[in-house]
């Protein structure tokens, strides 16, 4: 994130634009939306600032810019087609600690002015970070379809009621659970008709038969957060990772995936490595059933899928031994999404008729694993976790039939940015990997199909790397 958004309280409040022309009034124009006094200076007038000379919160002054003109104000753009000018009351705002947009340059600016979907109250930004401005104002014109403009009075609305609902009800997750009852219910299709008068009635209707100390009720989901990339969630995925008000996650998760949850949720760290637990498998059980309990909406996020070698069924077997509700929402487990963005065929009708998904270690830590049975002709076997265990794999696929020169894909941080992709033979890919630093999450696969992906890559990817074999 290279700003933080922020919203301003201009109401009343002294702040300067530098410029004249057709930009200069754009900016003033949304200055003074925002209730604020503006003092534009510049040596040309266009005709658009001219016609702001009447607004009783504009001063307009016919001049130079000079340093002086900064006293007194909490803001300012400059909007000039002068570098230097430009640059001055950059320099000038920073050494006061006073907040500077330079328009379409922003290594001079403090702030950036976003694209602005205007729903008051309701005011939504979108920002580009200066990079392509026209691509945010594509963003927010897709937006403006899809928020109606009754949002804002729906707003105003619950605004006048949040007071009686704080004293109605003591806990926080109570007036959450209230809220969007009613943001999602009849009172705001109340007001999306026009019918305010009849919404309000409902809505004080609902806060007087609302019971003030609701028992506890809690929920438990148990949701898939793919292999890294957050465009593979599901919708369902995405609308309870927005519900829960406590998540727990795993190592696997990514930071983009993990970022589509709620800002103001619990979060827990429970991720498990290889001979290093967070926490311990029954530890997590017994703190999901807990915090249900306490009537907390709890995400229990996992990389992949949960009931693909990530203990979901342990989970929800400990929930419903105590009665807790669960939902448990499938994600796209690693072999597919990461063979599918590494252009790995897992199937193929000329070369393997059937998959297999295995772990790379066992529950004792082991690589004990049916290695007759993995060296099946026409199948191509997938390793998950077996990074570490990687030299025994291809030394017992071979030691129990399997050609050396079977072709081996080790795919990196697969479907994320970073992902790598080393690809080699039996006999080839431990020495391939050695020279690299290669970053858990890993995920092995081993078939002919591998030998597919020269031709089959789809992703043009430079963050991409595949190693030939020496």
């Amino acid at each position: 994130m290279e700003f933080l958004p922020l919203y301003f309280d201009l109401k009343n409040k002294d702040c300067l634009v530098v410029g004249g022309g057709e930009v200069a009034f754009r900016k003033a124009s949304l200055l003074l939306k925002a209730g604020a006094r503006i003092f534009i200076v510049a040596p040309e007038i266009g005709a658009g600032v001219t016609g702001l000379e009447d607004n009783p919160c504009v001063s307009i002054e016919r001049a130079a810019y000079s340093p002086d003109h900064l006293e007194g104000k909490v803001l300012v753009i400059a909007a000039t087609n002068d570098h230097s000018v430009n640059l001055s009351v950059s320099e000038h705002a920073k050494a006061r600690n006073m907040p500077v947009n330079v328009v379409d340059n922003p290594p001079l600016c403090s702030f950036i002015l976003p694209a602005i979907i205007d729903r008051s109250p309701i005011v939504v930004a979108v920002s580009s970070g200066g990079k392509s401005p026209v691509l945010a104002r594509l963003l927010r014109s897709r937006l403006e379809s899809t928020i109606p403009a009754a949002y804002g009075r729906l707003a105003e609305l619950v605004g006048g009621f949040r007071e009686a609902v704080k004293q109605r009800f003591s806990s926080i997750n109570q007036r959450r659970n209230f809220w969007e009852s009613v943001l999602q219910g009849r009172v705001a299709e109340l007001v999306f008709a026009g019918k305010e008068v009849e919404a309000a009635r409902q809505l004080q209707a609902l806060i007087e038969s609302s019971p003030k100390e609701a028992p506890a009720v809690g929920e438990v989901y148990l949701v898939g957060g793919g292999p890294g990339d957050p465009d593979l969630l599901t919708f369902r995925a995405l609308r309870l990772m927005q519900q829960a008000d406590v998540v727990l996650y795993d190592r696997l998760v990514s930071e983009a995936v993990l970022d589509m949850t709620r800002r103001d949720a619990e979060r827990i760290n429970v991720g498990k490595a290889r001979s290093l637990h967070t926490l311990p498998q029954e530890e997590i059980n017994d703190l999901l059933v807990r915090l249900a309990r306490e009537g907390h909406r709890v995400l229990r996020l996992k990389g992949g899928d949960p009931f693909v070698f990530g203990r979901g069924g342990e989970e929800i077997d400990k929930l419903a031994e105590n009665g807790i509700p669960f939902q448990v929402v499938p994600g796209i487990t690693a072999a597919t999404g990461c063979s599918c963005y590494a252009g790995i065929p897992l199937t193929h009708r000329d070369y393997a008729q059937s998959v297999r998904f295995i772990t790379g270690h066992l529950k004792d830590g082991s690589c004990k694993l049916p290695w007759a049975e993995l060296v099946q002709s026409g199948q191509t076997v997938v390793f998950y976790m077996g990074l570490i265990g990687l030299p025994i794999i291809c030394e017992q696929l071979v030691a129990h039939g399997r050609s050396a020169d079977t072709p081996v894909a080790l795919i990196q941080q697969g479907t994320t940015r970073n992902q790598r992709v080393y690809t080699g033979t039996l006999k080839t890919i431990v020495g391939i990997i050695a020279a690299e630093e290669v970053k858990a999450p890993t995920l092995i696969i081993v078939g002919e199909v591998v030998s597919l992906r020269e031709k089959l890559g789809w992703r043009d990817d430079s963050r991409t790397l595949s190693a030939a074999a020496p």
